[in-house]
């Protein structure tokens, strides 16, 4: 038998969830909705990616944006994506849903005719279920013709390539025509003929996972112990009846004369904020530790702990937690029952989930404003002017970067509007300043309230504050720069998007080997944990090291540091790439003012064309590439 590629295929469905950020309230006065991958094996695909599986998910979506939105989720989240199917005759199916209290959670599936319950057959390859070490079949999927046909197709491949078949009961009456659209929360109807129609399926089972009520419905009693042994008589299947707060229980053989005799893993205790999607991410920490042949105790630990972090933050797929997230609570624990109240978990989940990007970094920055202004003035223009210009600095980018990754921008959102628009037609890394321009202390452009206007960007953008800090600054003007830079954190990881803090320390006291490395210290000691450190050219290899111990003994999840530019010659910038070069968490510069200084002046005093402004901020972003790559093959061949 070939050693399968991956580890587990999901099948069936995939819908948005649109979840609905009032929490206490009802649907009917739901005002925002936070958007997500959903559906029970769309979520445990994503949620066994993160714990470390190879795993894929067969399923259809709609022609559109929706669909497009769970594929491209599916891919960033490392999930195989080629048996997501398109149905260019139906949409993507959607749930919306909200939470009332902890017992109470309306919801309303959209899925009349939706392209996942259209799945099929001719949906299912051999060859892929085969390259699976196991297969999951799901409740919902059994209750359709052709959805029923598609599941038990891939029962019969994977059965005949030796692969193992998990059945999550995943039982929704509604969705098997038991209820009506305003009862999706309902869980549990008996229904003597879903009862016969899942217990065909259970003797090809190898492992079956099921609340108290699924297994009811599976097993046909409400007696559980009586419903084990109902499903013990027609499976050899391990057994795992999930239960809530108090963990679960799992039956691998006979089933004995108490629930207490099963096998069990530790319970975590921990505030309910959303059952919903808790399922989905207790099966995706049981099968981290099931397939991956660790005992079923270690399995009941992962599912247990996967579980209640789900139960303990709103969202579903978002909230299941990656390997290095689970593994830390296991070990840390946290002394928060409401772990979304845990900062130190919040980092880790928040640093291992977000968006991937390119290791290094390589940007031109054209986010200066009050420069600018002061250049067009000078030449007598018009400062609406600079708007076109900032767009020439895009093209003049994508000539260079060539669709190419680790290539970025730092562009405005006043001059920079269209600007911003036209970059986002190529792979760029995006980052947007918050700061008012040379204000010290601290100030933000749109006023103190930074986290309404940070709704409004797209979710790829990253915010980039420029803080003038120095160690010696009088206390005061420290304590209020601390100030700002706490409250553009808390409203950057509120509103989910990327921090970048940029610190200039040289312009207002000298620069020794500690001075920046104990800036970084201390906004880590206020519980400030950037994604990225913009950085001035520091001159001695120990003041370098300096700042890297910090970061890597602070965050060690840190994406890096870029240079900033300073209006440097190139030769000075070529000097500083040297040095810091060797500094592996140093991942590339953001340079501007050496760029397009001389362009910019030229351009708007009308004695450059578009043409030529392109091109000559092209040549010198162009070197300046250059010279950061020769610096990075020089340290790596040191090394």
């Amino acid at each position: 038998m070939n050693m399968p590629a991956l580890d587990v295929i999901t099948i069936g469905r995939s819908s948005v969830d649109l979840y609905g950020q009032q929490v206490g309230g009802r649907l009917e006065d739901m005002a925002s909705f936070s958007k997500a991958v959903g559906g029970c094996p769309a979520n445990i695909a994503i949620g066994t990616a993160r714990l470390g599986l190879k795993s894929a998910l067969i399923t259809r979506v709609g022609d559109e944006a929706m669909g497009r939105f769970i594929r491209e989720q599916m891919e960033r989240e490392g999930v195989e994506t080629s048996g997501i199917h398109t149905d260019p005759a139906r949409l993507t199916a959607l749930v919306v849903l909200g939470v009332r209290d902890e017992k109470q959670f309306p919801l309303i599936f959209y899925r009349d005719n939706c392209a996942d319950m259209a799945l099929d057959e001719s949906d299912i390859d051999e060859a892929f279920i085969a390259s699976a070490g196991a297969i999951v079949v799901t409740g919902t999927h059994f209750s359709k013709p052709n959805t029923d046909a598609a599941q038990r197709r891939a029962i019969a491949f994977a059965k005949k390539h030796g692969r193992k078949v998990v059945f999550d009961v995943d039982y929704r009456p509604n969705l098997w025509g038991l209820a009506g659209h305003g009862a999706g929360e309902e869980r549990y109807i008996k229904a003597d003929h879903v009862t016969a129609h899942l217990q065909a399926i259970l003797p090809d089972c190898d492992l079956i996972v099921g609340t108290e009520e699924e297994l009811a419905i599976a097993g046909g009693s409400e007696d559980t112990l009586e419903t084990l042994r109902r499903i013990r008589a027609v499976s050899r299947a391990t057994i795992v009846c999930k239960r809530g707060p108090m963990g679960c229980v799992v039956f691998p053989r006979d089933i004995p004369a108490s629930l207490e005799d099963g096998i069990k893993g530790p319970g975590f205790p921990v505030e309910v904020y959303n059952v919903l999607g808790a399922g989905d991410a207790f099966m995706s920490g049981f099968l981290r530790g099931w397939l991956k042949g660790e005992p079923l105790e270690t399995a009941c630990a992962y599912a247990n702990a996967s579980g209640a972090f789900a139960v303990s933050r709103l969202l579903c797929s978002p909230e299941i937690p990656t390997f290095t997230e689970l593994q830390y609570f296991l070990k840390q624990g946290s002394k928060e029952r409401a772990l979304r109240k845990d900062a130190a978990l919040n980092h880790v989940h928040w640093a291992t989930t977000r968006r991937p990007a390119a290791e290094g970094l390589m940007a031109l920055a054209i986010d200066h404003r009050a420069q600018m202004e002061a250049m067009a003035d000078e030449a007598g223009v018009p400062r609406e002017k600079i708007a076109a210009f900032k767009v020439l600095a895009v093209k003049a980018a994508a000539k260079v970067a060539g669709g190419q990754p680790g290539f970025g921008m730092l562009i405005d959102g006043n001059y920079g509007r269209e600007a911003l628009f036209r970059a986002a037609d190529h792979p760029f890394w995006i980052g947007r300043p918050v700061e008012l321009p040379g204000s010290r202390p601290l100030e933000f452009e749109g006023g103190d309230d930074v986290g309404t206007s940070l709704i409004e960007w797209p979710v790829g953008h990253t915010i980039k504050c420029l803080c003038f800090y120095h160690p010696d600054d009088p206390p005061a003007l420290k304590e209020q720069q601390e100030r700002q830079l706490l409250r553009l954190y808390a409203a950057a990881r509120t509103v989910g998007r990327e921090l970048l803090v940029e610190i200039i320390a040289g312009k207002h006291g000298p620069l020794k080997d500690d001075t920046v490395s104990s800036v970084v210290q201390r906004l880590y000691d206020l519980g400030i944990k950037p994604d990225w450190w913009k950085l001035e050219p520091l001159k001695t290899p120990a003041a370098w090291r300096a700042v890297a111990d910090v970061i890597e003994n602070n965050d060690p999840l840190c994406r890096g540091i870029v240079l900033l530019g300073l209006e440097a010659p190139e030769e000075d910038l070529e000097a500083a790439f040297a040095a810091a070069a060797s500094e592996p968490l140093v991942k590339g510069f953001a340079v501007g003012r050496t760029i397009f200084n001389e362009p910019a002046r030229a351009w708007l005093r009308g004695s450059l064309s578009d043409e030529a402004a392109i091109e000559a901020m092209a040549s010198k972003f162009a070197r300046l590439v250059g010279a950061w790559e020769a610096a990075s093959r020089h340290a790596a061949a040191a090394q």
